[in-house]
């Protein structure tokens, strides 16, 4: 797999020697000679880069030339990146009239002996990598196209092989059992890790005696390769009929498909999806579609992506294997059906070894048929204490299997998500800081000079996360996800990629190779230690990361790993006190990445920092104690994420002017920050804004209107901040996103957010104890998709024109305890999906009207207390996904078929008058979804099970009591 990252090493080599070619250097025309050279002999050895990584399992010679050839290529790349800093630093020379005295700031350079240097240089990597690629004569390669699969599945299953899914199994089979009256083709997604059981999932319910019954007609294909119409029918028609059809065209194919299915109600299972193409899913469903009532397709996929493009019914998210069925599982795979006799310590080891497969049954499988009929202790701890891609590999074992979601990755995405393997397993990975790394590694590169690199970093991270890559997803008010984990397994299968370039070292690492070239440093305590000497010899790390917070870390070692690591790229010395960064740190000019945070003891930075021409993002968050940004901070003009705490009063005016390219700031407990100075208006780059807890800021300056690229603005927890003073808030013209949290001072919405109208889509007001009312510009927002107001204490209505946000989805209403009453017209909401109120017991309807949202299809109203309202027809008529109503009290309920007509999931606690205990709830029949169980249920009232029909969990019951 390494032959990826090698390959993109080769890419970005060939990119940047086009760079320099176009650049302003000047280059010599015997290093313009080599160059060419050097970017012929890259293109050569790329074309055969898969063939030799599927030659290297078998071949040591081939996996030793991979190695020298990435060695070389490493080189390359470090000395390419010296010629794009010098151009760099030319640029700021010749163009540097926002830098007075730049000449002298950078006056160790000179331009002659730069190309004299580093011309030799070349010619000396050019000529080893011409020995490499004449090398590869011997070993016969050819020019290949990545290619791989995954062996085909089938139906055939013995329910008794499958432990734990009984559970998952049901609600399917429920599901496909209430799909009965429905008109239109169903289609349901199961969506997991590779590994989890989703085709075997599948075969349970495939295979189910109330779902043999149910349909007319199964089948089942696996379409794990291509996606290619005319291949998914052929297995489609083979599974129903049991003939081949190879020798049909694709006109054939369809005519034979629609005659066999046509009218009658089926069940289709499209095993191991991976075609993103919707083109494609929209051309097959057309097929099937002249099915009778009913007829429902499986869909099994890694990809949450493909479920959203496939699936009409929500995804089905198949969770991991509990603890238990895994021992299970493991004990039967270990010793059979028999297991009268098993040795009590191997069944507590066992449970070890199941705990580090993460609820992957799959895993569990791998191994305990690595431990079948072995009795030996010794070989089971020996299994416990290894990872798992060290146990050797059969052809079914399991990370083979997860490898197939690797190899299914395209190129772009496989760097990165190998560049995962530098972070310590369980850790939360914040998503921002994870971009910025891959930014700082290279690992992002734009189609085209417009593409902002955080804009394709999101979409990497996004891509990752739909094809199951990470999980335990934490997601943002803007329904972006801030922060994920890996599982275990999928770690493993990152640490193969990199396989000898990454490395954990402590302090007892005895031998490691030179050729590392990223270390995770696991060590705790590093009281009396002096930097480990078996490392010094690694001298082309590109990236060093401390895997916990460390204590105390003295002087030298902070000062060998500067001096001696030029090739750094990331430095994150995060939560390691030490009291000052070296002044040669400027020696480090590869550097993208520098993370300090979160030291209690650093004061100031050595002025050499602004010599890093390539430094990317600068990480000072924590850093309580940090008097000063750097005298000439303004030369950081490569610098487009800055994270700071410090104890500036007013950030430095001219400081600001240079840093043209930032991209984000964020401002981060700067007790004594009074000002963030007029000269934020040359940001002019600044997408991203967080004010956060600066107790002493006063007023926003009134260059903020000058920021025309500000996307996003965040202001928490700033005691003094009075937005309504000066122009605050004009002229952000590009504003999408504005959360306004913890501002005592606040009594209304600044005027000049109306002049992002047009653009604001979130808009979130959280603990203002002081504002009273929000103003009528809100209405102008009609751009508006989500608006939160949230424990605003004093507030005691909405303004009236609040009807005028016709874009409005998601409105939420919490802890606002003086809310009186909701503005007329809410009806005229056309785009509502969900309304959540909580915490406001006085809210009532001023005119006692009834309100009526026809196009809610989200949540309702959950924990509204003591609300009086009347429901009338239609009223939720298009509610579809979820309708929780708990704790109401209604004095008026109108209860009628049209009221839920759509509605599949329900979770209801109602307060009632006993006048509607014989009321008929045929409103709930299209349930097919769960029913939520409430607390009580009235001993008097009856609730019949025809109520919710199709309902796979439980029946609601209603908590009936006096009339209000």
């Amino acid at each position: 797999m390494a032959e990826i990252l090698l390959s993109a090493l080769a890419k970005s080599g060939l990119e940047k020697i086009s760079s320099l070619f176009l650049s302003e250097i000047s280059l010599a025309s015997d290093v313009k000679k080599e160059l060419k050279k050097l970017e012929m002999t890259l293109s050569t050895i790329r074309s055969v880069l898969l063939d030799a990584e599927a030659q290297q399992a078998k071949n040591h010679t081939v996996r030793d030339w991979l190695e020298k050839l990435r060695d070389v290529v490493y080189d390359v790349d470090d000395l390419l990146d010296e010629f794009s800093t010098e151009a760099l630093r030319r640029k700021v020379e010749i163009h540097g009239s926002i830098l007075k005295g730049v000449g002298n700031f950078f006056s160790r350079s000179n331009p002659l002996i730069f190309r004299f240097k580093n011309g030799h240089k070349i010619k000396d990597i050019r000529e080893r990598l011409d020995n490499i690629a004449e090398d590869r004569r011997n070993f016969h390669f050819t020019e290949q196209v990545e290619n791989s699969g995954r062996e085909q599945t089938h139906s055939f299953v013995r329910a008794s092989d499958v432990i734990g899914r009984d559970h998952d199994k049901g609600k399917i089979v429920n599901l496909l059992l209430s799909s009965g009256d429905r008109e239109s083709l169903s289609v349901i997604p199961i969506v997991g890790l590779g590994g989890l059981g989703k085709t075997a999932l599948a075969k349970l319910v495939y295979n189910d005696d109330k779902v043999i019954q149910s349909f007319e007609m199964r089948m089942w294909a696996c379409v794990s390769e291509d996606f290619k119409l005319e291949k998914v029918i052929e297995k489609i028609i083979e599974s129903a009929t049991n003939a081949k059809c190879d020798r049909l065209d694709v006109e054939q194919l369809q005519t034979c498909l629609r005659n066999i299915l046509r009218a009658k109600k089926f069940l289709l299972v499209l095993d191991d999806v991976w075609n993103e193409d919707r083109r494609r899913w929209t051309e097959l469903r057309d097929l099937l579609s002249g099915s009778a009532n009913g007829s429902t397709i499986i869909v099994t996929t890694r990809s949450v992506n493909i479920a959203s493009i496939m699936g009409t019914i929500a995804v089905y998210n198949l969770n991991k294997l509990p603890f238990d069925d895994c021992v299970s599982l493991l004990k039967r795979c270990a010793f059979g059906e028999v297991q009268e006799n098993v040795p009590p310590e191997l069944v507590e080891v066992g449970k070890e070894i199941v705990n580090k497969c993460g609820g992957v049954p799959l895993a569990v499988i791998t191994l305990g048929s690595l431990l079948h009929l072995k009795t030996d202790l010794c070989e089971w701890l020996h299994i416990r204490d290894n990872e798992m891609w060290k146990l050797g590999e059969k052809e079914n074992d399991f990370l083979p299997a997860l490898r197939i979601s690797y190899e299914k990755l395209p190129s772009y995405l496989k760097h990165c998500f190998a560049y995962c393997s530098i972070f310590p397993k369980n850790l939360v990975m914040v998503r921002n800081e994870l971009i910025y790394l891959w930014i700082a590694q290279g690992l992002i590169q734009p189609l085209d000079e417009n593409q902002e690199l955080e804009d394709i970093g999101n979409q990497y991270f996004n891509e990752l996360a739909m094809r199951s890559f990470f999980q335990d997803l934490n997601k943002t008010f803007e329904s972006e996800i801030s922060s994920c984990k890996i599982h275990d397994l999928i770690h493993d299968l990152a640490e193969l990629v990199p396989g000898s370039e990454h490395l954990n070292v402590n302090f007892n690492s005895k031998k490691i190779s030179e050729n590392v070239r990223r270390v995770l440093f696991t060590e705790v305590d590093f009281f009396e230690k002096e930097f480990p000497a078996s490392l010094v010899s690694a001298n082309k790390l590109r990236s060093f990361t401390f895997a916990y917070r460390v204590g105390p870390v003295g002087k030298c070692f902070v000062d060998t790993l500067v001096s001696r690591f030029s090739c750094l790229r990331v430095l994150d010395l995060g939560h390691s006190d030490f009291e000052e960064l070296p002044s040669f740190v400027d020696k480090l000019k590869h550097l993208r990445y520098l993370r300090l945070s979160n030291n209690r003891r650093l004061k100031t930075l050595p002025n050499s920092i602004c010599k890093l021409l390539n430094l990317q993002s600068l990480v000072l968050n924590g850093c309580e104690r940090l008097q000063d940004l750097p005298r000439h901070v303004e030369k950081l003009i490569s610098l487009r994420y800055l994270n700071l705490t410090s104890q500036l009063v007013c950030l430095p005016e001219k400081g600001l002017h240079g840093l043209t390219s930032l991209r984000f700031l964020w401002l981060n407990r700067c007790n004594g920050l009074t000002s963030l100075s007029e000269g934020i208006q040359h940001l002019t780059s600044l997408r991203r804004l967080i004010i956060q807890d600066c107790p002493s800021l006063t007023s926003l300056p009134s260059g903020m209107k000058h920021l025309i690229a500000l996307e996003s603005l965040q202001i928490l927890r700033c005691q003094e901040l009075n937005l309504l003073e000066g122009e605050d808030l004009e002229g952000l013209r590009s504003l999408q996103s504005l959360s306004i949290t913890g501002l005592p001072k606040l009594v209304a919405l600044p005027r000049g957010l109306q002049q992002s109208a047009a653009t604001l889509q979130y808009l979130t007001i959280v603990n203002c104890s002081s504002l009273t009312t929000l103003t009528e510009s809100l209405q102008n927002l009609t751009s508006l998709l989500k608006l939160q107001i949230w424990e605003c204490p004093n507030i005691s209505s909405l303004p009236e024109g609040l009807q005028n946000l016709t874009s409005l989805q998601e409105l939420y209403i919490l802890e606002c305890p003086n809310l009186l009453y909701l503005p007329e017209g809410m009806q005229r909401l056309t785009a509502l999906r969900l309304l959540y109120i909580r915490g406001c017991p006085n809210l009532s309807r001023r005119d006692n009207k009834r309100m009526y949202f026809p196009n809610l299809c989200g949540r309702s109203s959950k924990w509204m207390r003591e609300l009086t309202m009347g429901i009338q027809p239609g009223i939720f008529g298009n509610l579809q996904r979820e309708f929780n109503l708990c704790r109401f009290g209604f004095g008026m309920l109108f209860l009628t078929t049209a009221i839920f007509g759509n509605l599949r999931w329900i979770s209801v606690s109602l307060q009632m008058d006993k006048g509607q205990q014989g009321k008929k709830f045929e409103m709930f029949g299209n349930i097919s979804g769960r029913a939520g169980r409430c607390l009580h249920h009235y001993k008097d009232y009856n609730v019949r099970r025809d109520v919710v029909p199709h309902c796979y969990e439980s029946v609601f019951c209603l908590e009936m009591k006096s009339p209000i």
